[in-house]
């Protein structure tokens, strides 16, 4: 739970912080041995260990738990501090109390560094050899120049002078960290330039007190405590500055180079041991050994770094090279590998001899269903094994590539015997269920295939046809049914250019108004008296005339303007609806049903701007049926089925067309919203003809009754459709029995007088000793 602090405030905090803690290393150095400078020093510190609790966890920083051993951490300092001036003049054990606590603070701040770093993952090959060549000149410098004559001062209990000489070696472990967090920083957020300046003031304070210990002494002068305020000045700001949160994220470069900031730190690395045996401290063996030992090592490392980095440049350029020819998720070449691969089977297929190269394209028939239905991850798992399939069902020799999210393309060199073989065993690929995620899936492809001889003069144009023509066949293929595949011919090319016509055609007529509402009667059979219509798109088009719905719908959906059709079909259908009520032209129960696309229902705001819509029309709800596939509750993820649970909050109608075609269940019928289904044309053809046809419709119409659900009949032509649609018990029907759809002026002129006389109906009715509802 975040702190209840206002946005504009927390993130001024840190500012306020920087200040303060300014203000209180001014007064701890102007005022030191005094109150002031005491109590200057411990605000600083209770405000700083309070940012390292609160201000992390606002901004929700990873991990948590080591901003809080932070904070620990700068407490432990911060006590340690404080009572060193009081216990540093007592008897022993006393002066241990001190260091206790400091000790403690030392090793929560490794902690804290340790634990940055595994969640950055920046524990980097170069970056630990770059931290060790920096540490190990550190070391030295410090043991021989620190360290030891602190070690070795007299006058003082022996234990006491040995922790003294541990403090620059607690400095060298914190080194090697805070060096690996910064060479394995891309960029550099304000928090942690500030972490690193609470570093640098923290070794400035230890360094003061370690020549301070050389002298002899544990403690001389509150001055040499300046450096300690401005680092928890620091660490304060790099914890209550929004950018903490940028210090836990991976941000390595694949390959540590060596940079100019790098470097600085590294050449003074590499000349602090030579230049120590210029010093009074290395006249002894031991120290000269030490320094000759650290020397060789610092080389060592230096020239292992140097090969590493080689080897990583070469391996990074591998794997920028496999990155651009090969898709990310199968590993498989992707459409720039493919494309050269077939260019150079082109080139060297004999052109007058029998072989050919085939190229294959797939498309996986209902993935959207399967991404919809279980999610992207399941999607991505199915596209990895059928990736797996296909590598391990062909032989080595034919290349396979994943070119787009459930599309693969194939190459074969041979004739066309041995190429149609390759097509049984792609399709032997999907004969069995996919199990992804303990989910048995089972898919089909589609395949195109295109074929072309060898013709080196031309390899890059005819690998790019052959490509495109595979393409084209497989969209021919799946027109035709899933599962199909077809071989390219010329006449493909024609329809392709065809449908890129009337693709544009289709937008030009959205925008200058050649689309328009007719209206379809929906009659009840025992008046023949409609009780609503069915508003359907039509396009006239200036030069060719009328293009069916069957022809452009389709188009519409692929091209992505099937929303915006739809969108306008359903405003001029409710505005048109509106003009016949306020005219009374229909009655008032008389309603308008509507088609809606599976996009459009998984829109969130759809209930919303329909609603606007009736509003602003004068249309009440129960005069609205939106129609939508099977298919929809199939596919419909949360959001659809959110939608249509609102839009049945409404009052609006909600209509299964084309039922029996697609995924008829009962569970989908119960599981939303819906009001009633439309039994599809193909049921009702051979009704009165057919007793197989006259038994589905009469289960259809028994389901739908015992769901409560009201049954429309699509398609009627005949007075004997009629008739067997009455006696199995359906109400209300539409089809050309009664007329085709019609303009709305046509529409008015014809069922204006019924519309308003409508007779009242008898609530049931007895045909057959069956009983039909009133819908």
């Amino acid at each position: 739970m975040q702190p209840a602090l206002p946005p504009v405030i927390a993130r001024r905090l840190w500012q306020v912080l920087a200040a303060g803690g300014l203000v209180a290393t001014v007064l701890y150095a102007l005022f030191p041995d005094s109150l002031i400078s005491t109590v200057s020093f411990l605000v600083l510190g209770i405000a700083t260990v309070t940012a390292c609790f609160l201000g992390p966890r606002r901004w929700g920083a990873e991990p948590p738990t080591a901003w809080l051993l932070m904070g620990a951490g700068a407490l432990t300092f911060l006590i340690g501090v404080l009572i060193r001036p009081s216990v540093t003049e007592q008897d022993m054990p006393w002066p241990l109390v001190a260091d206790v606590f400091s000790f403690t603070g030392y090793m929560l701040l490794g902690i804290f560094l340790a634990m940055l770093l595994r969640q950055r993952s920046s524990l980097d090959r170069h970056a630990v050899l770059d931290g060790l060549i920096v540490t190990l000149a550190a070391g030295v410098t410090t043991t021989l120049l620190l360290a030891l004559p602190a070690a070795a001062t007299t006058g003082r209990p022996a234990l006491l002078s040995l922790i003294q000489g541990t403090y620059p070696l607690f400095d060298v472990i914190i080194l090697l960290l805070i060096v690996n967090l910064t060479f394995t920083a891309k960029s550099w957020p304000l928090s942690l330039t500030a972490l690193t300046c609470t570093m640098l003031m923290l070794f400035a304070g230890d360094f003061a007190y370690a020549i301070a210990g050389v002298g002899g002494k544990i403690y001389t002068d509150p001055i040499y405590n300046v450096p300690f305020l401005l680092a928890y000045t620091a660490l304060g700001v790099a914890a209550l500055h929004p950018s903490v949160v940028e210090m836990s994220r991976a941000a390595k470069a694949p390959v540590q180079e060596w940079g100019w900031q790098r470097l600085a730190l590294l050449a003074p690395a590499l000349i602090l041991p030579f230049a120590l045996l210029l010093s009074d401290r290395s006249s002894g063996t031991g120290a000269r050994l030490l320094i000759a030992v650290t020397g060789a090592l610092i080389a060592g490392l230096l020239l292992f770094r140097a090969s590493s980095a080689v080897q990583a440049q070469v391996a990074a350029q591998l794997r920028s090279e496999h990155q651009a020819t090969h898709d990310p998720l199968t590993s498989l070449p992707n459409r720039v590998s493919i494309s050269a691969e077939i260019e150079r089977l082109v080139t060297v297929v004999d052109p007058d001899g029998h072989d050919r190269v085939w190229v294959y394209m797939l498309d996986l028939d209902g993935f959207k269903w399967v991404n919809d239905s279980w999610g992207h991850d399941t999607g991505d798992q199915l596209v990895i094994e059928v990736g797996r399939r296909l590598r391990a069902a062909v032989a080595g020799s034919v290349p396979v590539a994943r070119v787009g999210g459930d599309e693969f393309l194939l190459a074969y060199v041979g004739e066309k015997g041995g190429a149609l073989h390759l097509v049984d065993d792609i399709r032997g690929c999907f004969a069995r269920p996919f199990l992804v995620r303990d989910t048995e899936v089972v898919i089909t492809a589609s395949i195109g295939i295109s074929h072309a001889a060898g013709d080196a003069a031309r390899a890059a144009v005819t690998a790019e046809a052959l490509m495109r023509d595979a393409d084209t066949a497989m969209y021919r293929a799946k027109g035709e049914g899933p599962g199909r595949s077809t071989i390219f011919d010329t006449s493909m090319h024609d329809q392709v250019r065809e449908r890129i016509e009337l693709e544009l055609a289709l937008r030009q007529a959205l925008a200058e108004d050649q689309l328009h509402v007719h209206y379809q009667p929906i009659v009840r059979l025992e008046t023949g008296v409609p009780v609503g219509a069915e508003a359907l798109v039509r396009w006239m088009h200036p030069e060719r005339g009328a293009i069916p719905p069957m022809t452009f719908i389709p188009i519409a959906e692929d091209a992505g303007l099937i929303g915006s059709i739809g969108t306008w079909v359903r405003k001029e259908a409710l505005r048109q609806l509106g003009v016949w009520r306020s005219e009374g032209i229909v009655g008032d129960d008389f309603y308008l049903s509507i088609n809606v696309s599976p996009r459009q229902l998984s829109e969130p705001e759809l209930p919303l701007i329909i609603s606007g819509e009736m509003l602003r029309y004068g249309v009440p709800a129960h005069c609205v049926a939106l129609e939508m596939t099977e298919s929809v509750m199939v596919d419909g993820s949360s959001v659809t089925s959110r939608v249509l649970f609102e839009l049945r909050e409404l009052g609006v109608k909600l209509l299964v067309d084309d039922f029996g075609t697609g995924f008829s269940a009962l569970g989908y019928l119960r599981r939303f919203p819906v009001t009633g289904v439309k039994i599809d044309r193909s049921f009702v053809i051979g009704l009165g003809v057919n007793v197989e046809d006259d038994e589905i419709v009469r289960a259809v119409v028994a389901m739908s009754h015992a769901l409560g659900l009201g049954v429309i009949a699509e398609g009627v032509e005949t007075p004997l459709q009629r008739d067997a649609l009455y006696a199995v018990g359906v109400v209300n029907c539409q089809g050309w029995l009664w007329g085709a759809a019609v303009p709305a002026h046509e529409f008015a002129e014809r069922w204006r007088q019924p519309a308003i006389a409508e007779p009242e109906m008898p609530a049931i009715a007895s045909v057959y000793g069956r009983h039909r509802r009133t819908e």
